[in-house]
């Protein structure tokens, strides 16, 4: 399973997006800005604006966690 290894709005926020600034600068949608928060996940134009903003590689923001029973259940 992919997981987020950081919480984004946070990130964004500590480069100085905020939520109004994603929404009026067109970089993000509400939707995909809800998705962030929900940790859902996102597409890869949406990664590839993240790493943009961040400065980061994607395995900075995104890791893979093998399924196991546990997993699943998390």
């Amino acid at each position: 399973m992919i997981k987020y290894k950081i919480d984004i709005m946070d990130s964004l926020k500590n480069k100085g997006y905020t939520s109004y600034k994603l929404r009026k600068d067109r970089i993000f949608g509400e939707a995909t800005m809800t998705k962030f928060r929900k940790k859902e996940h996102i597409n890869f134009d949406n990664l590839n604006i993240l790493c943009n903003l961040l400065d980061c590689q994607p395995g900075d923001i995104i890791e893979y966690i093998p399924d196991t029973p546990q997993n699943l259940t998390d």
